[in-house]
Order: structure tokens, then sequence, then C-alpha cells
């Protein structure tokens, strides 16, 4: 029998792993397909030689037997961030169009975790992959094993082998903290700088807010910049404490999330502050919570639905082969929503970035000096 083990050139059969595994073709096939009509110590031992040799299914045979499943996965870092399940909500609905069923899939921002989304799903059982990564780079993309067509969300990887969504970060972060400016406000801090090299949310949002400073004529005071380990309620309530501890005087902050705001806000209230009278907050992402906090949240509206849609509709051309371009970086939309965090209970109606009314456009964002996006909280 020819070398079909890890690492070798031909292509693994089904009948290979039977012989291998001292079985049928047709038990093989169970294991693969997740039937349940086979024994506990058989299935054991189909699936280690499955391991054993790296089995992938001919995908090419797959697509001309019409063999497709209408699975596809949605893998981000981490569903208790409302940001990452309200954009699940609105990549469901865009599948159905398609007549899709959506997995989701929780990494944790792990790099095992992110290579097992990479390099094929168990059983084979998906046709395409929208994926938000946060530890996998350029490289560990570029070595991926699997055929499945995959879309990129999120800010980790721009120019990469796959086709990407996001939004303009440096550009969003920059017109909040120009609103905060246009109100007054001069002694502006930021929560959520992370100084991990996978951290390109943080990254882009640190460059728009110092663009906006800059703009105006004001120093980037590197102790109104504080950072946090995650991206949570506790998180802004800590860093909003050393905010306060640092500068007492701080009149505004730019909050990298709306849970860092929602936490800072709190503080704040605790501390005797009061919003915005004595401190202007700005959060990011428009999650449904802010609009009912005590103040409503001003912050920055990315549309999950536009993302999910040009992520569904991206998958759909590669998977029917109408798309045989190389990766597309598609931009989409965002708008600043004004609420009482900002002015009180006359809040203006939302600012649209330029894309609301262009619309999502291709872009080869470059690396994050040249005021290009990146996507993901």
């Amino acid at each position: 029998m020819r070398a079909t083990g890890p690492g070798a050139r031909g292509v693994v059969s089904l009948r290979d792993v039977a012989d291998r595994a001292g079985v049928s073709i047709k038990t093989v096939s169970n294991v693969v397909h997740g039937y349940v009509h086979v024994s506990s110590a058989t299935r054991t031992r189909v699936q280690a030689v499955l391991d054993e040799m790296n089995y992938r299914p001919n995908l090419a045979a797959r697509t001309l037997r019409s063999a497709r499943t209408g699975l596809i996965a949605l893998a981000v870092p981490e569903l208790d961030l409302p940001y990452f399940a309200e954009l699940a909500r609105h990549v469901v609905r865009e599948a159905e169009r398609h007549g899709w069923t959506v997995l989701i899939d929780q990494t944790d921002g792990q790099l095992e975790r992110e290579r097992q989304v990479m390099n094929g799903i168990r059983a084979h059982l998906i046709d395409g992959v929208i994926f938000s990564p946060l530890a996998a780079g350029p490289a560990e993309l570029t070595d991926r094993e699997d055929h499945t067509p995959l879309v990129l969300l999120g800010e980790r990887v721009y120019d990469g082998p796959f086709d990407h969504v996001a939004i303009d970060n440096i550009a969003a972060a920059r017109i909040a903290v120009d609103h905060l400016l246009s109100l007054g406000r001069r002694r502006v801090g930021a929560i959520g700088e992370q100084n991990r090299p996978s951290s390109g949310t943080a990254r882009l949002r640190s460059q728009g807010y110092a663009q906006a400073l800059t703009g105006a004529g004001l120093p980037v005071d590197p102790a109104r910049i504080v950072p946090t380990d995650s991206y949570h309620r506790a998180d802004g309530a800590a860093a909003m404490a050393q905010l306060l501890d640092r500068d007492p005087d701080v009149d505004a902050v730019f909050c990298f999330n709306d849970l860092l705001a929602l936490g800072a806000m709190r503080l704040l209230h605790e501390r005797g502050r009061a919003v915005p009278g004595d401190v202007a907050v700005v959060g990011f992402d428009d999650i449904e919570e802010g609009r009912y906090s005590t103040p409503t949240l001003t912050t920055v509206r990315p549309d999950k639905e536009r993302i999910a849609r040009l992520a569904v509709d991206l998958l759909a051309a590669r998977l029917d082969g109408s798309d045989t371009q190389g990766p597309r970086e598609l931009t989409a939309p965002f708008e600043l929503a004004v609420r009482e965090s900002t002015t009180g209970v006359s809040a203006a109606p939302p600012t649209p970035s330029p894309a609301v009314r262009t619309g999502a456009s291709p872009r080869r964002p470059g690396p994050a000096g040249r005021g290009s996006p990146t996507s993901r909280t």
C-alpha cells in the first residue's frame, strides 16, 4: 500500500483507512459522517486511524456528487462579548437566505483552538467557515491544511490569504474622540489599550484616538491611556479608577468597547462623578445594553448586519465558484450614535461614516500606520 501517513503526498482514501483499521469502507464512512450504528470500540479505532493518516474528504468528488451539507461554521473568540452574540444573530439570518444552517464555535482566542477551526471541523461536515481570529496570524493562515472556503472577520489579519471583512477602526475611533473634543472636552482619556501582537483592535483604535488629539493640537498623554487585559465591565471599572487616580481632572473617556464604557460609567457613579456633566463617555460596538443604560451610551455603531451579509455573500461566491479572484478586502460602514453619556438628554442623531453613504467597497488596507481599517472588538 502506498504511503499515506501524516505528511505523505498521496491522497488518503476511505479504502486506505479501512485497510489500516481492518474494517469495511462502509464502517469508515459511518464514522466519518457520525452515524450511530458503530460500536464504541470500532469507532475509537477508526477515528485513531483517521487522525493518524490525516484523512481529508475528496472535496472535488463531493462537489461532483452535489454532496454539500448546508452547514457553515462561525468561529468567534468569545460569545460572552455581546458584539459577537449580536453578530452571530445576523450571520444566522443572512445564512438562511442561502438555505444554510450555522454552527457556532467559541475559540477563547487560543491558538490551538483556532488552528482546529482553520484546519478542519471534526467529521468534515462544514461547507465554509466565517472566522474571527485573535491568536492566529498570517503565518498560521498561510500554513492552513484544510481547503474549506474561509472568510475572515476582525482586525488580526489584513492582506491575508482569504477574503476579509472589517470596518475602518482608525476612522471610527477618530470620529468618536472628535465628538468629545467638539463638546469642549480637553482632558480625554482612553481605556482598552493592549500591547500584545495580536491586539489589532486596540492598536487601531489607539491610533484613531491619537490622531484626533493631534489634529486638535492637543498632546497625547500616556498617563491618560489605560490598558486592559480583556474587554469586560470589570476591566472598564478598574481602568476608570486608575485613570481618575492618575488624572482627577479628566473630563472625557473613549472606551474601546461598550462593556468597558458601562464599567467605567459605574465606577464614575461610585466616585460621585456625573456623566456627562463631569466626565463624558463614548463606547464602541452599539450593543443593546448601552441603549438602556442610565445614561444611555454614546457609541460607535458598526453595521453588524452589513458585516454579516458581506461575509456570507463572500462565502457563497467562493462555494458556487462565481468568484475566482484573489482574496478580497471589504469595508463595512459605521456611524456614531450620540446619546446621553456625552450630550445629556438632548442627544443628537447618529453621525454616519462616509461608508454609510457609499456602501461597502473593496479595500486593500495596509498595516496600521496608513489610516486603514481593522475590525473586531
